[in-house]
């Protein structure tokens, strides 16, 4: 299949803005208070798209290894500094913690998906590293965001638990180990429930991408079980990781949680 891509103009994305104005009547007319998000939003997805699509064009142009993975570690810590700003937990520091454990993470999953499953040559190669690692990085951050939520919050309602299983002679990762693993799970739930509903319930951005732009469904449809299934390697691996770095952070050096209601 080889269709040809339907341009989309300057007027069509101008019609576009009737479905924010469409939105931002529903805020008007129950009183959400969303004008201003939906606004800074939408200026915000104009701009950062359009210096993305430019940055991608000088980097494919470049076809070299640095700007590619100069990319991934901007496309990182931008992540991280977003999860550092949806956890409301200030006591404990995350900052670090986060970003090196969706730096390993996310880089050994899309190098092994680029290098060893797509078998780009080179694995840094653009038009796979990027994109699929941005896929990782984007649904991912989600998944890290919710975990920690769910610790902390834990940590606090639980404290009273933990303190019992410390006076008992437990270690801090044997007092919270049922905080740990629902931690972990909140994080996966989500990618998890979107492998029950893929295909019947939604066809996923890269699958209909790929489609748009003329490729063979079949086709389409491989290299969306990779990406389904690299997501939740990457959402498992991630909220170990940053559980496991972030966990000590929650203690003082001699045991006691740190963590309060």
């Amino acid at each position: 299949m080889n269709a040809q891509v339907i341009d989309i103009g300057p007027w069509q994305l101008a019609f576009c803005l009737l479905f924010v104005v469409a939105a931002g009547a529903a805020s008007i007319w129950y009183r959400l208070g969303l004008g201003k998000d939906l606004l800074v939003g939408t200026i915000r997805t104009f701009a950062q798209l359009f210096a993305m699509g430019y940055v991608l064009k000088f980097v494919f142009a470049l076809d070299m290894a640095a700007p590619v993975i100069g990319l991934f570690l901007i496309m990182t810590a931008t992540a991280a500094h977003l999860v550092r700003g949806r956890v409301k937990e200030r006591a404990v520091p995350l900052a670090l913690p986060v970003f090196l454990s969706m730096f390993i993470s996310y880089g050994l999953i899309s190098f092994l998906v680029t290098a060893v499953i797509v078998g780009a040559d080179p694995w840094w190669t653009p038009q796979y590293f990027i994109p699929l690692a941005g896929m990782i990085v984007g649904n991912s951050m989600s998944a890290i965001a919710l975990s920690l939520e769910r610790m902390f919050k834990d940590l606090k309602e639980r404290r009273q638990v933990v303190e019992m299983k410390l006076c008992l002679g437990a270690t801090p990762m044997e007092a919270a180990r049922d905080i740990m693993a629902d931690a972990v799970r909140a994080g996966m739930i989500p990618s998890i429930n979107s492998l029950m509903g893929v295909g019947l319930v939604f066809l996923p951005g890269m699958m209909t991408g790929q489609i748009l732009a003329g490729a063979d469904p079949l086709l389409s449809i491989r290299y969306q079980i990779v990406v389904m299934l690299m997501l939740v390697a990457s959402a498992a691996l991630g909220t170990v990781l940053v559980t496991r770095l972030i966990f000590r952070r929650c203690f003082t050096p001699d045991g006691r949680p740190l963590l309060r209601k």
